[in-house]
């Protein structure tokens, strides 16, 4: 709030705003993540997604070897996973139909984020193993992560918080009444 004077614990005002978001700490903690970590999972969250009722999973979209769902933790809105149903780590494991289709579906994930969205671009990628990035290195994914102008700001920079203009479920309901049917 404009005009608001807020004091640190020594007194002193200073000028920042505070944004609360306190539905990440389960994020933070790891409180969410499956037994075993995300390295070598229990339950694989991506092997139990499609099976998920409609209510608990983030699924945009299913295909006949993968499936497109919503990244959990998205670096942007719209953030999109595509995952083959079959459980594989390397991308060299997949076989030509699988590969075919999680291409196609990268392809239907930029158009219906464009349609929906009018993102700006896209950045697509797969981490391959933990000291590539990968989150969860044992299921092979594909991230397609909508960019906009000017959508990199302070907030993840210096704030450490990524805000999202809308709930998980409401760009999923969105994204999944626009997904062309098959």
């Amino acid at each position: 709030m404009a005009g608001v004077e807020r004091h640190t614990d020594s007194g002193m005002a200073d000028s920042l705003e505070r944004l609360w978001t306190p539905h990440r700490m389960t994020y933070i903690t790891g409180e969410d993540r499956p037994e075993g970590g995300y390295e070598k999972p229990a339950g694989c969250p991506f092997c139990q997604a499609p099976g998920l009722a409609r209510e608990q999973s983030l699924v945009v979209a299913r295909g006949t070897h993968v499936f497109a769902v919503l990244n959990l933790y998205p670096y942007n809105p719209g953030h999109l996973l595509v995952c083959p149903y079959r459980h594989v780590a390397d991308y060299t494991e997949l076989d030509l139909p699988e590969t075919a289709e999680l291409a196609a579906f990268t392809q239907t994930a930029m158009r219906v984020v464009r349609e929906v969205s009018n993102a700006h671009g896209f950045n697509l990628g797969m981490n391959q193993g933990g000291v590539a990035g990968a989150g969860i290195a044992a299921h092979l994914h594909q991230h397609v992560v909508p960019r906009w102008g000017g959508d990199a700001n302070f907030m993840p920079v210096i704030g450490r918080t990524k805000v999202l203009p809308q709930l998980l479920t409401d760009t999923r309901d969105l994204l999944a009444k626009s997904w062309p049917a098959a």
